[in-house]
């Protein structure tokens, strides 16, 4: 092993004086993340609507709709409510597009709901801000299906015989009833997902670790070409400390590299890559594959042209099927190749990590795991064709 480290520690020297390594390793990564991550920002994260509310009623019922539902709306979300006078005015705000959306409140609204009659609550939604309107009738229509609860209950305790002294009382009691079936949201079922600046981050950063991964392993294609190798071999050194040292020198690199790159994409970019320990393992396994698979496309190289070529074009076809860059849901058909790959492999572990905590990440590990053990050990089968020209 002593013999295996002093050979990575050379390879680790010339490498850090790479500057095409340094490029490849820091600079095109943080750059592209910094690029999408700045055109692409979270939507949900610069959403803000504007309502505005025209109540001509001044009725009970619509007092409960301004104070009880818009108000809880507003506190809940990034939605401003202001309020005018008549629906010409509400109208005429959202045609000019100082709103998003208006609810205008008819006179009579309160009237026709306590009598169980048809009452209408008009939204009008802004023809540029169609998530903001679609918002809005969602608001509205679950205030409809409350005065429909409420007039349901004065409807059937009529048709039992019972006389209503006071429908818009019952009404309201019925309303503020919980219901026995409530639906409710999963935290970890919407937080599965990376946002914006961390999946440009990640997919940046194993896209290009891959070619890391195959400018180190490139260096023992041409130490084979010069004959550097040769005398290498010749030495009373076994060949197993030989390539282990080589790679080994890559590995750090990458290592390094993307504990760089989690850092400084955290503290610049304001991505969040989740618990610590679980990205770690994610990293390390990542940089064992990517490196495994590398070697064992330099194992079957006949010259150093050819060894580079194969692990460009693999490295470039990983990274478009694994969505470093696209979404697996926008490859359609094909979007299942990408679980072939390391690269789906490892954000989706980033991915259950932030929904599921450390035991999400057990799967995308074993399998990059897995992936390490069975290119190191085919390539340790062919160490002949490696280290000999």
């Amino acid at each position: 092993m002593l013999a295996a480290f002093t050979i990575a520690g050379k390879d680790l020297r010339q490498h850090l004086r790479n500057t095409t390594m340094l490029l490849f390793a820091l600079v095109l990564p943080l750059g592209l993340a910094f690029l999408f991550g700045s055109l692409l920002n979270d939507a949900g994260s610069g959403f803000h609507a504007r309502f505005v509310v025209a109540d001509e009623d001044h009725g009970p019922s619509a007092s409960v709709f301004i104070d009880g539902t818009l108000v809880a709306v507003a506190k809940a979300s990034t939605v401003d409510i202001q309020h005018v006078d008549t629906a010409a005015e509400a109208a005429r705000r959202v045609g000019s597009g100082k709103v998003d959306a208006a609810f205008v409140i008819p006179a009579g609204f309160s009237a026709d709901t306590a009598a169980g009659r048809t009452a209408t609550l008009k939204v009008i939604g802004g023809a540029q801000s169609e998530i903001a309107s679609y918002m809005a009738r969602e608001v509205a229509q679950a205030y409809a299906a409350d005065v429909r609860s409420g007039q349901l209950a004065v409807a059937v305790t009529r048709a039992g015989g019972v006389e209503v002294t006071d429908p818009g009382q019952l009404a309201g009691k019925t309303q503020a009833t919980q219901p026995e079936l409530t639906l409710r949201t999963e935290v970890t079922a919407y937080r599965k997902e990376l946002g914006t600046s961390t999946y440009y981050a990640a997919g940046s950063a194993v896209f290009f670790l891959f070619f890391v991964a195959m400018l180190s392993v490139n260096g023992i294609l041409l130490e084979r070409g010069n004959h550097t190798m040769t005398r290498l071999v010749a030495a009373p050194v076994p060949r197993p400390a030989i390539l282990t040292g080589k790679l080994l020198s890559g590995i750090t690199i990458g290592l390094i590299a993307m504990t760089v790159l989690v850092a400084t994409s955290s503290l610049l970019l304001g991505a969040d890559w989740g618990d610590p320990l679980g990205v770690a393992l994610l990293i390390v396994s990542l940089v064992l594959a990517s490196t495994g698979l590398m070697a064992l496309i330099a194992s079957v190289a006949h010259t150093t042209e050819y060894g580079t070529n194969w692990m460009s074009g693999v490295t470039v076809l990983l990274g478009i099927f694994g969505g470093s860059f696209t979404p697996k849901a926008h490859l359609g058909p094909l979007a299942w190749l990408g679980y072939l790959t390391p690269h789906r492999w490892f954000l989706t572990g980033l991915s259950d990590l932030a929904g599921d905590g450390l035991r999400g990440v057990v799967t995308p590990v074993l399998v990059l795991l897995g992936l390490a053990v069975a290119t190191f050990g085919l390539t340790l089968l062919r160490i002949g064709k490696v280290l000999s020209p």
